[in-house]
């Protein structure tokens, strides 16, 4: 049974510290954690030890790095790997920031949000990987399949590319939904009474070829005179007014060409 450390004790660290300890067919060995809360609660939520300290890194087939995107570089110069497989989990990073660290190198990048406190199951999230070498390729290829079941192997400018469209996916699209319901609080309205059609919203461009197809609103009919009745309430919020030309503006020059 190959032996996997991971490294952190954010978010991304905790949930693969849970799928690899569930039935992966991986022996989770260690959480290293410079936060010492964190690392104890994660390692006694899975089963495992924990440390905080470089010297007492446990040996082990894959280190995973999953930390903040300034921190890759800095804890991969700071700890021993020996010879063994080292990966980073982040999507904007490239690879190259672990170069001399190990012989084998890499990335295991899972292309999905991750929530403290929310559970996740990763089967079906795509893993995208990358190695520096045939045997970190295979590691990480082997791990990701134990995990999810979709690997796919991408090159460190791809993968940028792939982490901004996931930013407005994801980030942007669930902070327009936290200024929907900000905006109905203040007007001393539920914010409940949205929660079905942000789910619609979603499912809808899900189910669609293309999220753009399903596009509705004054901004795909080029309704102007809802727009300036919208701008109108926004007088007092000049940026959220702003925000709100912008993306109307781009809805339609995108609705244009369908």
């Amino acid at each position: 049974m190959k032996r996997v450390v991971v490294i952190g004790s954010g978010n991304v660290a905790e949930i693969l510290a849970e799928a690899i300890a569930d039935g992966s067919g991986y022996d989770l060995a260690q959480i290293y954690a410079r936060n010492r809360e964190r690392g104890e609660y994660i390692a006694c939520k899975v089963g495992c030890g924990w440390t905080d300290d470089p010297q007492s890194l446990a040996e082990a087939d894959i280190y995973l790095i999953a930390v903040s995107d300034t921190a890759v570089g800095p804890i991969a110069r700071t700890l021993n790997f020996g010879g063994a497989v080292v990966a980073h989990t982040a999507g904007s990073v490239s690879i190259d920031e672990l170069s001399g660290c190990s012989e084998h190198t890499g990335v295991f990048y899972p292309l999905q949000s991750f929530t403290a406190g929310r559970s996740l199951d990763l089967h079906g999230v795509p893993f995208f990987i990358e190695g520096s070498s045939d045997r970190a390729l295979e590691a990480l290829r082997d791990l990701g399949n134990a995990l999810s079941g979709r690997v796919i192997e991408i090159h460190s400018e791809e993968r940028k590319r792939l982490h901004l469209a996931a930013v407005f996916v994801s980030n942007f699209a669930n902070h327009m939904f936290a200024l929907g319901e900000n905006l109905l609080e203040e007007y001393g309205l539920s914010a409940d009474w949205i929660k079905p059609l942000m789910r619609e919203t979603a499912d809808k461009a899900l189910q669609a070829s293309s999220a753009a197809t399903v596009q509705t609103g004054p901004a795909r009919r080029n309704d102007l005179v809802t727009q300036s009745k919208h701008l109108d309430l926004l007088q007092d919020r000049p940026q959220m007014q702003q925000l709100y030309k912008i993306i109307s503006q781009s809805i339609w020059e995108i609705s244009k060409k369908i």
